[in-house]
């Protein structure tokens, strides 16, 4: 079994910012010419996370209300007393939604529902450029 790993960036405008990356990783899968596997997207950090959704603005606005539900911004965060960065809620949502996924791939392409896409989810206070891991593990 061959592992390759790559990185690409996204630029991300914050506060629950939702970018869809599902071609990047499926170019990357592609270039490794691996047939059968899993894929690995992960987004280093800590104010940010990945997962699948189906991307659509619709969704994606329910997404983000629901996070404010979870994890409202105006609330007080002892983080945010200890480091006066104010993106305390930021670090709560990405922990709770997880910096990785594991996509499994087959025939050389990856097996997601039609309606499923790949997104990264920046939680932070301000636009950052994120570091997006791809590792691809298959043969």
């Amino acid at each position: 079994m061959a592992v390759f790993t790559y990185g690409f960036q996204v630029s991300t405008k914050g506060y629950c910012d939702v970018v869809d990356v599902t071609d990047q990783v499926r170019d990357l899968v592609k270039k490794s010419g691996a047939r059968d596997g899993l894929a690995t997207i992960f987004v280093p950090g800590a104010t940010a996370g990945v997962t699948t959704v189906e991307y659509e603005s619709g969704l994606v606005a329910d997404l983000k209300a629901a996070f404010e539900r979870l994890v409202p911004r105006d609330e007080p965060y002892a983080h945010d007393a200890r480091w006066g960065d104010g993106n305390g809620f930021s670090h709560v949502r990405a922990a709770l939604l997880k910096a990785s996924l594991s996509v499994p791939f087959s025939g050389g392409d990856l097996t997601t529902g039609t309606w499923q896409q790949i997104v990264v989810i920046d939680f932070d206070n301000r636009p950052r450029r994120r570091e997006v891991v791809v590792q691809v593990m298959g043969e």
